[in-house]
């Protein structure tokens, strides 16, 4: 049974965790796991809605080391979440994320993340990769999954593609947009998933990836997740090395209620 993300609320952290979230618009799957079975690890995930419920949001970090310096990350990316909950552009919370990282981690931390925002209105979906594996979109039309790459223009000359959190301050991350139909999905994950070792000790990788999951049954969304957690299995050769975390977002066009565009201005007041 989904969770329903309520408007304003953020929801996330880095601990082990296995639900399903009901979203305007969309149908949230997250699995996540730390490195042996830690309670928390250096993969950070949170969801969040405006206060319209029009705009959804999904983070996935994967944050250099492990400890309670990534919990304290965890926390400042909640507060960030928090603070650009209602912003239509997700420029300014990226933005935001990476000056955290370069002006507050002591240690020299650093993170790649994947951020999308998904506009209930429009089926437009948003999405940024800072230094991050490529997701995997399914197209429902034509049953098929494919790897979603930022493709480079003019426009985007002065801006970096493939740099982590952290690294440089002042940093303009490339935003590509995409339109998605009902019944399309789109899998992020952190590179525990693709650098498992598998035959031959040879890393799983993008290409296998999409090989695996283009292998599965996607007419059940629900299932995907878990199907695709046991075909790995039955493929690798040693345990998983790292955290691993998966989040699987599925467009099911279901719309915003007139209750929360009526309660909109008043959740922004409070």
């Amino acid at each position: 049974m989904a969770e329903q993300m309520q408007c304003m609320e953020v929801w996330g952290g880095n601990r082990s965790v296995e639900k399903n979230f009901q979203m305007p618009g969309l149908e949230v799957w997250l699995y996540s796991r730390p490195h042996d079975d830690a309670a928390s690890g250096g993969d950070v995930y949170y969801l969040s809605s405006c206060a319209s419920g029009r705009i959804s949001r999904l983070l996935l970090a994967d944050v250099s080391g492990h400890g309670p310096p990534v919990s304290q990350c965890a926390l400042r990316l909640r507060d960030l979440m928090r603070r650009h909950v209602n912003s239509i552009s997700q420029a300014r919370f990226i933005e935001g994320i990476n000056e955290e990282f370069t002006n507050f981690n002591q240690d020299g931390n650093f993170a790649t993340a994947v951020v999308g925002t998904f506009f209930a209105s429009t089926g437009s979906f948003q999405l940024c990769a800072a230094g991050h594996p490529p997701p995997l979109l399914f197209r429902q039309k034509t049953g098929t999954w494919e790897v979603f790459e930022i493709a480079l223009d003019s426009t985007m000359a002065s801006r970096l593609n493939g740099i982590p959190l952290g690294l440089f301050g002042g940093v303009e991350y490339i935003q590509a947009r995409l339109a998605i139909t009902p019944g399309d999905m789109i899998l992020t994950y952190t590179d525990g998933l693709t650098e498992t070792r598998i035959a031959n000790d040879q890393l799983l990788n993008t290409e296998g990836l999409l090989r695996l999951v283009n292998s599965l049954d996607a007419t059940q969304p629900d299932r995907l997740l878990t199907s695709l957690l046991g075909a790995l299995r039955e493929q690798t050769t040693t345990p998983v090395g790292d955290d691993l975390t998966l989040l699987l977002a599925r467009d099911d066009r279901s719309g915003v209620s007139w209750q929360n565009n009526l309660l909109a201005p008043f959740r922004l007041l409070r």
